[in-house]
């Protein structure tokens, strides 16, 4: 007995030194409006489960998630005052029904040896996780307005319940600023199976990464917007993905091994195709018979539907890469496609069918790891300990959404960087009444997204900008610093506030990272633009002074170069998430994100920019920016009051001159540029959305049948801009598609998809 209580002690406390930091640190995250008592971070054993692959931890689980009793799950639209992590040691957890996760949940498990999440022969549910459950016929939350959720780091296994029986891993209709990440779906590989790793049937995504899919009939059954998907691998699948229907979705780094069929985008046949287009690069297809089947042919409708690049995509033992109704489209084999497409391109004049091969783009050496795109996963630091870790709360911090935390913040982040250790931000709202400086080094990362919000006077100078992040004093210093699992806003009126302004010159080969970072100007509680205080007010042009809520959300200056942004979401609300109709709001943000390094060297993969009154994205002077699935929406107020208002043109950072520019102009031409490229160079752009589906709160423009004439222009290129690449560039609502110095080089007419218009490639040349 002596022997094995001391042998059980020594495996206790080996596990006990080998655990995941997070599970192991004082949790001391404050929601300040969910009530007394409230805990945010959750570790699913402390409510009973067990993890050892033999008891029914359904149960404890969802006790874990749910508790206590009042987060937002049936009957709530939704809420950022109920967050909560909930974390997974390892182990083997048998489950025998669905796991709801409520609105704002992020479900973590131990990244140095993931979890299972492993169903029961008898399990009941659509998905073992089911982010979205049919309560009724209709989905519980509205798949476009689910936010602020993530699942990483487990593994989702169906191989319990019997090949034939229909089984789902994850359903997960969802939209911006959500993410499965590092997750292994593991089904059977019997030939009667049935099994569905991923499913997803509509919602306004996103972005996905480190996924690997094992058997199973269909790895992943997707519908959605829009999507960037980041290193998907599919062994032995029989159908690695199926498109139900889409936008816009850009894969890279995809691998699909020993399947069936690769991706099929069939669904609507040739007279009604459903899928808008697909990008896939730098990827690798193996011993699959049949690389990407199509409905699209001569004549097929829409015109634009079932479009496709392909770039950088090595086959071996794939005898047909692209097959069409007919037969082969594009034959296989054992070879590297350098470049493929299909549907309509303007080179910089079209619009011309294209079906065959293109020139790859010519991709800049500093954008590049090897012959593929540089990309990084979210850092987790997973060798880290308790030791290298501080807490914002216990260095003085509230995050109670009252107190000013200014001083308490910038000493954490100060000491923290100077000691080489991770700043960790415990769940709250964070106050802030002047600039916080992060130096080089730093390391920040949120627990279950909590938020700085810039507050007072400092930020109140619509003429006299200040930052709420500063990276970098200046422009140009050196150094890398990494942020994650966070968001950036204001509290109150703050024309003056930018909310990230980043300087910083990281080193070639190890830039900085901004993963899972999101900007949120109105619509939460806290931020004082609620309906209460910013109602819409179709038909007026009046401005509300007190819903001025930024006057940019991100600053990249001349000098910064090395920065690898993915997943990150900058939006200006248009609705109340805590009101129960999420009734729409009006709050004024004067610029989205401005990139003007002249030294360039960016990365943006599944980026978002929304609702800013000037432009969601300008790349002005600057260059070498590689970005996938680029996505706006223009105000919804928009054009009452139009541009020119609230926000004066500033030329110092290139605003754009609605007054000047629009001279001659007709319809609504004084609304946001989705994207404005002034003088810049060697941009490549896999996959843009820019939308346009409001005129002052009515959505009539914006179909086909209404002439899809919300506003006259969308994306603008300007001056000595030269050698810019758009894959897959779909627009809605916007008359011209794209302009270049003011002429309209493509009408939406002309190139009608599913539901956008859609060009497959243009370049200026």
């Amino acid at each position: 007995m002596r022997f094995q209580t001391l042998l059980s002690g020594v495996i206790t406390l080996a596990l006990t030194v080998n655990a995941y930091w997070l599970e192991d640190i004082t949790h001391q995250g404050v929601a300040p409006f969910a009530g007394d008592g409230y805990t945010v971070f959750r570790n699913v054993k402390d409510f009973g489960a067990k993890g050892d692959g033999v008891t029914d931890d359904t149960a404890a689980i969802t006790q874990a998630m749910n508790t206590p009793n009042n987060r937002c799950l049936q009957g709530c639209a939704s809420t950022t005052t109920k967050p909560a992590v909930v974390y997974f040691p390892s182990g083997t957890y048998l489950i025998s029904s669905s796991i709801v996760p409520p609105y704002f949940t992020q479900i973590i498990g131990d990244p140095t040896n993931r979890p299972v999440l492993k169903a029961t022969a008898n399990f009941q549910g659509f998905g073992l996780i089911d982010g979205n459950p049919y309560y009724t016929s209709n989905l519980n939350w509205v798949s476009t307005n689910v936010f602020y959720r993530q699942i990483r780091n487990l593994v989702i296994d169906t191989t319990g319940i019997a090949p034939a029986t229909a089984a789902t891993g994850i359903h997960w209709p969802t939209s911006q600023a959500t993410s499965l990440i590092n997750v292994e779906f593991n089904m059977p590989t019997d030939s009667s199976t049935v099994h569905v790793g991923l499913f997803i049937e509509s919602g306004s995504g996103g972005f996905m990464s480190d996924l690997t899919f094992n058997g199973g009939a269909t790895g992943a059954s997707m519908g959605n917007q829009q999507y960037t998907m980041r290193n998907l691998v599919f062994n032995n699948c029989q159908t690695a993905i199926i498109q139900l229907w889409n936008w816009g979705w850009t894969y890279i780094g995809l691998q699909i091994n020993n399947c069936n069929k690769g991706i099929d985008i069939t669904a609507g046949g040739s007279d009604a195709i459903a899928t808008g287009s697909i990008t896939v690069i730098d990827s690798t297809f193996k011993d699959t018979p049949v690389g990407i089947t199509t409905a699209w042919e001569t004549g097929s409708k829409p015109a634009t539907a079932g479009s496709i690049i392909l770039e950088n995509l090595s086959l071996s033992n794939v005898p047909v890469a692209v097959q069409g109704p007919s037969g082969t489209v594009l034959a296989g084999g054992s070879t590297t496609i350098a470049g493929w497409g299909q549907g309509h391109q303007y080179t910089p004049d079209g619009p011309q069918t294209l079906q065959g091969t293109i020139t790859p783009n010519s991709r800049p050496s500093s954008l590049t790891s090897g012959s593929a795109y540089y990309s990084r996963s979210k850092p987790q630091y997973e060798d880290l300990t308790t030791g290298d870790i501080v807490s914002a709360r216990s260095s003085g911090a509230k995050g109670d959404a009252s107190t000013d935390d200014t001083a308490a913040l910038q000493s954490a982040i100060n000491s923290a960087a100077s000691a080489g250790k991770v700043l960790f931000l415990d769940y709250g709202v964070y106050k802030v009444t002047g600039t916080l400086s992060i130096p080089a080094g730093a390391k920040i990362v949120g627990e279950g997204y909590p938020i700085i919000v810039a507050s007072g006077s400092t930020f109140g100078d619509m003429s006299n900008p200040k930052p709420l992040l500063q990276v970098g004093a200046k422009s140009g210093d050196a150094g890398q610093v990494e942020f994650s699992d966070f968001v950036v806003g204001t509290q109150g009126a703050a024309p003056g506030a930018t909310l990230i302004e980043w300087n910083l010159a990281s080193p070639a080969g190890t830039p900085s990272g901004m993963w899972d970072v999101h900007a949120r100007v109105g619509g939460f509680q806290g931020s004082d633009f609620q309906v209460a205080q910013c109602p819409k007010q179709p038909g007026s042009s009046a401005v509300n002074s007190n819903c001025i809520g930024a006057y940019m959300l991100m600053h990249v200056t001349s000098q910064a170069t090395n920065l690898y942004m993915e997943n990150t979401w900058l939006w200006t609300a248009d609705h109340d998430i805590e009101d129960a109709s999420n009734t729409q709001i009006t709050v004024y943000s004067g610029r989205g994100l401005l990139i003007e390094s002249t030294v360039g060297n960016f990365w943006l993969l599944g980026t978002a920019v929304e609702h800013n009154n000037l432009y969601n994205y300008q790349f002005a002077n600057t260059k070498n920016i590689f970005a996938s699935m680029l996505q706006t929406e223009t105000p919804y107020y928009q054009p009452l009051p139009d541009a020119t208002t609230p926000f004066p043109v500033v030329t110092a950072l290139n605003d754009p001159d609605f007054t000047t520019s629009c001279s001659g102009v007709s319809g609504n031409c004084a609304n946001a540029w989705g994207l404005r490229i002034v003088d810049s160079t060697d941009l490549f752009i896999y996959g843009a959305g820019h939308y346009s589906f409001f005129d002052n709160y009515s959505t009539t423009c914006s179909t086909v049948d209404a002439g899809e004439n919300c506003q006259s222009r969308i994306v603008s290129i300007e001056g000595s801009s030269s050698n810019i690449n758009v894959y897959a560039l779909n627009t809605i609502g916007s008359l011209s598609m794209i302009d270049k110095d003011g002429t309209s080089l493509a009408k939406w007419q002309d190139n009608e998809n599913v539901f956008p218009a859609n060009i497959i490639l243009f370049r200026t040349g």
